[in-house]
């Protein structure tokens, strides 16, 4: 690590990146180019600064005419930096509750509308390419929603936040939006927390966006180009990162605040859909509870965010006994909550920066396509024949069918299926299941006991939300995944006005099209289908998680 800091002293990394250098990743001039095209992050927060007594005018506004709820149509980049505020501040008094929908589960959907009122919501359609299936679909529901009110002018209850130009820009002005924001087109999804898609949501709710502003103005000076890598926080994490991955520690794992706990879905799709190209890539791993030093083989690093809570000493102890065997471990410290504005930007440069290192370019997501165009595929299949083309199942028993490994038994497929891990590799749950705590209980109670049996990182990951996330990853990244694929029969469905085919359906198109990305690249997937009483279904399937494990041990 140290003489690659030299290098990158001599090499003038830092003061080349703040000059929009697309050297510092790629040699080929045509790639350089569409580089410097999303490189707009570096530069926005003095310009978001500027912006945020309009942007604190706009949410007075809101408050003052009586606004109670706000829900964000979203996905990946668009969603997931807003819903970090919404879970770390919450909403100031007397501003609207803010709920963020990144899903096409109609249980889920629905249960957001059964909390609010639609005539005092507004709903903040995002999408940098005003095309996101997910988001016009949602868009689409709610617009025919409000408009059945008899609302006289139902524009008032949206807005836009895009780049410029795009088809919902358009839209968002012929129908009358009350606003419609155009982002920097040169900002990524994943690089655009500190840009509109950012900071309109939380000012709407009435977090503090002038401190976090302040905070990542702070960074950015830390991180100037005239500042030595070495004293440079970017550039110094970003360097461990991208070593220790060359390293085989490439399993990145973060152990967070509770009282920034969701910063790491963040962070997750920021490192995973930036370095998982090309064969390579840094595995984010968020969520996964530490264990015992003997749950984890010599692939990780630990990367530690410490705000200092009583939580924060426990977990620290916890690492220092991981240090003591062996395992990396940075621990980063916070203040509070507001140094998330510093923290955006300190991530950002540091997987540029992990880029580098590993050769490749962080900015696109070259994989994220295969998935899309097989959904696209399969929904004209059913606009043709009123079915989607779903196989038989190689195992059914009670609620349970499976598909991806042949076997006599649930049980023994399993077990062969979890055979084939090996040092190195991690496992993804890829759950097609409404948002629960409840439902998401049992999948994460088998997700650290598939982790401490096969001593590999485990994620965990709803769909079709991690498609923007993880998704490019588990496609472009090594083959060293293994995908736990769960999907389910919901009792509830809902259309999507203008489209033949209803959330359910897009839903499953989803998850079959990643099904089959995933079996084109030869990855090792294994998909499960549940039905019934869905919590029922999954502590059954959990008990055969077990039976599993103990026939292998």
């Amino acid at each position: 690590m140290t003489d690659r800091l030299h290098r990158f002293q001599q090499e003038s990394v830092g003061r080349r990146l703040w000059q929009h250098d697309a050297s510092i990743w790629k040699d080929d001039p045509a790639v350089q180019q569409k580089i410097c095209n999303r490189l707009g992050w570096l530069d926005v927060i003095p310009e978001m600064i500027k912006e945020v007594p309009n942007l604190q005018k706009f949410a007075e506004e809101l408050k003052a005419e009586g606004f109670t709820h706000a829900v964000l149509l979203g996905m990946g980049g668009s969603s997931l930096a807003p819903d970090v505020l919404r879970h770390t501040f919450g909403s100031a008094q007397g501003y609207p509750e803010l709920h963020v929908l990144d899903t096409t589960d109609s249980t889920t959907i629905k249960s957001v509308e059964d909390k609010i009122d639609l005539a005092k919501t507004l709903f903040i359609v995002a999408s940098k390419s005003g095309t996101t299936i997910e988001t016009v679909s949602q868009f689409k529901y709610f617009w025919e929603k409000v408009s059945s009110l008899g609302i006289s002018d139902p524009g008032k209850h949206f807005i836009a936040i895009t780049d410029p130009g795009t088809k919902l820009a358009e839209e968002g002005r012929n129908k009358g939006f009350r606003a419609v924001f155009e982002n920097r087109e040169d900002i990524g999804g994943r690089y655009s927390a500190l840009s509109y898609f950012g900071l309109v949501p939380g000012a709407i709710i009435g977090a503090p966006i002038d401190k976090l502003l302040d905070r990542a103005q702070d960074m950015s000076k830390e991180c100037g180009p005239n500042v030595e890598p070495k004293d440079n926080p970017g550039v110094w994490l970003g360097t461990i990162m991208g070593e220790m991955a060359l390293a085989g520690r490439d399993k990145l794992t973060l152990v967070i605040s509770p009282g920034i706990g969701t910063f790491g879905y963040w962070v997750e799709q920021l490192i995973a859909e930036s370095t998982g190209k090309e064969g390579k890539g840094i595995l984010p791993v968020e969520g996964e509870t530490l264990g015992e030093p003997s749950s984890y083989g010599d692939d990780r690093l630990f990367v530690h965010l410490d705000m200092g809570s009583p939580e924060d000493k426990e977990m620290g102890q916890k690492l220092e006994s991981l240090a003591q065997a062996g395992h990396p471990v940075v621990t980063l410290r916070l203040a509070g909550p507001t140094d998330m504005g510093g923290e955006f930007l300190r991530w950002e440069i540091a997987t540029a920066i992990a880029g580098a290192i590993l050769g490749i370019n962080p900015f696109d997501e070259p994989n994220v396509q295969e998935s899309k165009d097989n959904t696209n595929r399969l929904l004209k299949e059913y606009e043709n024949t009123g079915k989607l083309p779903e196989p038989e199942p190689d195992i059914t028993e009670d609620s349970i069918s499976l598909y991806g490994y042949q076997g006599h038994t649930l049980a023994g497929a399993l077990e062969a299926f979890l055979s084939s891990a090996k040092a190195g590799d991690y496992l993804a749950i890829m759950a097609y299941v409404p948002y629960n705590p409840e439902v998401e209980k049992p999948l994460q109670e088998a997700r650290i006991q598939l982790r401490d049996a096969l001593t590999i990182a485990t994620t965990f990951g709803y769909g079709p939300r991690f498609l923007h996330s993880t998704g490019q990853l588990h496609k472009g990244g090594a083959d060293n995944g293994m995908f736990l694929q769960v999907t389910y029969d919901e009792p509830q469905d809902m259309p999507i006005p203008g489209v033949p085919y209803s959330f359910n359906v897009l839903k499953r198109a989803q998850a079959l099209g990643d099904f089959e990305a995933l079996k084109g690249r030869g990855r090792r997937v294994l998909r499960v289908h549940l039905r019934g009483e869905l919590v029922e279904a999954l502590r059954q399937l959990q008990s055969l998680v077990q039976d599993a494990i103990k026939v292998r041990s």
